[in-house]
């Protein structure tokens, strides 16, 4: 488990923004999908494997089961890369709604304008 915690930890951070723990984590968990996906996809693959013995999908769900949570995509969330917020994110651009209107404002954002009719 010692030789895990190491891998959710990166010692250099390759973050832009706004940082506060929640991005990091959020990084952090973007990173250990990334790494372990093919091996979770072969797990996958092994587990719906109906030619396969029993004994064999039985261990492959098992070790499904036992992968550290953050290598879960579904664990990440959507964060602003401004503010860190969670809320109300602007996919297109990873911002929330507060921080794209002021941005849009103030003309940082190429292709988006304030609407006006």
């Amino acid at each position: 488990m010692v030789k895990m915690a190491g891998m959710f930890r990166p010692r250099r951070l390759d973050l832009s923004g706004f940082i506060n723990t929640r991005v990091i984590r959020d990084h952090n968990k973007r990173m250990a999908i990334e790494q372990t996906e093919p091996e979770r996809q072969a797990l996958r693959y092994m587990i719906r494997n109906t030619s396969l013995p029993q004994r064999v999908r039985a261990q492959a769900q098992l070790q499904l089961s036992q992968m550290h949570p953050y290598t879960r995509p579904t664990q990440v969330k959507n964060r602003c890369v401004a503010s860190g917020h969670g809320r109300s994110i602007v996919r297109a651009f990873r911002l929330n709604r507060f921080q794209f209107r002021m941005q849009a404002i103030a003309g940082e954002l190429p292709g988006v304008q304030k609407a006006s009719w």
